[in-house]
């Protein structure tokens, strides 16, 4: 996929195919914005790279393990 300097998504944006949080965003040529979660981004990718003008993907940020206070 083609990367695009995007502000940062945010768990308010939502995938427009389920409703999960979004972790790409896609920009198309006539300027509209399509948001995905990564498994109907991964779903799309074929279509999404004919169509799209740029898409935005901060799916790595699932692989990132969350920190863990063990002291609480």
């Amino acid at each position: 996929m083609t990367t695009l300097t995007a502000p940062k998504l945010s768990s308010l944006d939502r995938c427009d195919r389920c409703g999960a949080q979004a972790y790409v965003r896609v920009t198309l040529g006539g300027g509209g914005e399509l948001m995905f979660c990564a498994h109907h981004a991964r779903q799309h990718e074929d279509k999404l790279r004919e169509v799209s003008a740029l898409i935005h993907d901060e799916s790595e940020r699932l692989a990132a393990s969350p920190l863990v206070d063990d002291e609480a």
